[in-house]
């Protein structure tokens, strides 16, 4: 993990990071070919968006407004290859992909959490590391009722 001076780098980089999830789950809703996958994505582009507005106006002075709730873990993405992002992925494929870039997140959020000198940006990123896990278990149950479902 990168060495952070400030506050205020972990804030920026963790921004950046949103940015990066946001416009990753946007390109991918005009790439694959399943109307229910793009929708998907799309809705989780809108997702790590408020989460970059959030990072953004702690990183301003106002306060974060999200809760903290411990999410299970269906631990599903454990099991899967890794997989690459493709134009003619099917479902399954995306499921697993945004799986793994939300588990990603989720570690992320955990050890930024570890490195930061404010108790208030611990909890915050503490409160992201949920949110993401959230993202994960959503596309888990979908992938359970789904994939795991239909075998």
């Amino acid at each position: 993990m990168q060495l952070f001076q400030s506050a205020e780098e972990i804030l920026d980089f963790a921004i950046g990071e949103e940015e990066k999830a946001q416009k990753f789950y946007l390109e991918m809703s005009e790439k694959v070919k399943n109307p229910a996958m793009a929708k998907t994505f799309k809705e989780f582009a809108a997702e790590e968006s408020r989460h970059r507005v959030q990072l953004q106006r702690v990183k301003d002075g106002r306060k974060a407004l999200l809760a903290s709730e411990k999410m299970p873990d269906l631990k599903i993405s454990d099991y899967l290859s890794e997989v690459e992002p493709s134009p003619d992925m099917d479902y399954q494929d995306a499921l697993a992909l945004a799986m793994q870039n939300e588990k990603a997140a989720f570690k992320l959020y955990q050890n930024l959490a570890q490195v930061t000198p404010s108790a208030e940006l611990q909890e915050l990123f503490l409160a992201l590391a949920q949110e993401e896990a959230k993202h994960k278990l959503r596309l888990e149950l979908e992938y359970d009722e789904h994939i795991l479902g239909e075998n």
